[in-house]
């Protein structure tokens, strides 16, 4: 009888997830771990590739003590007290990264991450010894924050450095079309932007299993935000073309194992559902713009739900790519008024 369930087009194939320190065989040579997160993304996942006499640890979590002591059992025993030989992560978000260093110092195992994504990291974290940048002020009073929003996230800033340990100073580079030898396995490397700029997922093409990262997620669509280290990027129009070129590339027969959510089967439709999500969120942003708008009037066109303090600056991200996109299409433009607030509102041709 199939432990296996389907959900509006996914085959979800294993009943449950892993608990906290444990770990669940998923494919040949690969088990699936899981830590916790403390936000409303309560999980992420992790993946042990067998490598040799050890093991190779993709993705590392938050620097957490619960996520250390995750760790700690998992390694005693899901993974046999066998050594991590290297680790590897998708992209540069601190659930991604946060404990990358830990594992690698205890170890000695290197760190292996796509150029853009290690460079950035260490970017952001050196960034915060220099406190708050007086252009990111710039940028949220334009995205129409009040002075009390910016303030508040003038008080917190930093945030990004508490969540990472000791990354690495040196890391070995992995690019678009490299094939890691992992056991003895082909795996290749398969990169994805948008929500991250150059986000690595491996891809075991012998018996189809793909490392998506946030790259592919089942349930939820990744975060894809403007920030104020790049104002004018255009993140939306990289995932909608890197998802695209996954959908044209990829075979239907894949597991698909996300950095979120459960592992399952059916990347084509999920593609397709994720850049028609995007697609009809622009069609409603577009009837919001018949009146100009800030980027924090446009979130209910955009979100389901009421976007709290806790999320403002992921919201306001999102809000502006959306934004920006529309503007590089030619759909959209926004005027600055006195008081440095941009007004957002369809272009001529867009009406």
């Amino acid at each position: 009888m199939s432990r296996s369930r389907t959900e509006r087009g996914l085959t979800y194939p294993f009943p449950a997830a892993p608990f906290e320190g444990q770990a669940l065989a998923v494919a040949p040579g690969v088990l699936w771990l899981r830590l916790p997160l403390p936000m409303a993304l309560d999980h992420i996942n992790l993946y042990a590739i067998e490598d040799g006499e050890g093991w190779a640890i993709v993705d590392a979590g938050l620097a957490t003590d619960v996520a250390r002591a995750g760790w700690d059992e998992a390694l005693a025993g899901a993974l046999g007290g066998r050594p991590v030989t290297r680790v590897i992560c998708t992209h540069m978000h601190p659930d991604h990264i946060g404990l990358a260093g830990w594992l690698c110092a205890r170890f000695g195992a290197p760190l292996l991450m796509s150029r853009t994504e290690y460079v950035t990291a260490r970017m952001l974290i050196g960034d915060e010894v220099l406190g708050p940048p007086a252009g990111a002020e710039v940028f949220y009073r334009a995205a129409g924050w009040t002075d009390e929003q910016i303030a508040r996230w003038r008080d917190g800033y930093g945030g990004f450095g508490r969540m990472v340990q000791d990354f690495p100073r040196e890391y070995r580079r992995v690019q678009e079309g490299e094939v890691l030898s992992l056991g003895g396995e082909d795996w290749r490397v398969v990169v994805g932007e948008g929500h991250s700029p150059e986000h690595v997922c491996l891809w075991r093409e012998k018996d189809g299993v793909f490392i998506a990262g946030d790259q592919i997620l089942p349930r939820i669509s990744s975060n894809v935000s403007i920030w104020a280290t790049e104002p004018d990027a255009d993140p939306l129009g990289d995932w909608l073309r890197s998802l695209a070129a996954l959908r044209d590339r990829l075979p239907e027969d894949l597991l698909v194992l996300p950095s979120h959510g459960e592992p399952f089967h059916g990347v084509t439709l999920r593609l397709e559902a994720l850049m028609r999500g995007h697609e009809t969120a622009l069609k409603r942003l577009e009837k919001t713009l018949r009146t100009p708008c800030r980027a924090v009037d446009v979130f209910g066109a955009l979100f389901a739900r009421p976007v709290g303090d806790a999320v403002l600056g992921m919201a306001t991200g999102e809000a502006l790519a959306h934004l920006n996109y529309l503007e590089r299409q030619g759909r959209g433009r926004r005027v600055r008024d006195a008081d440095g607030v941009d007004w957002w509102s369809l272009s001529e041709t867009g009406r």
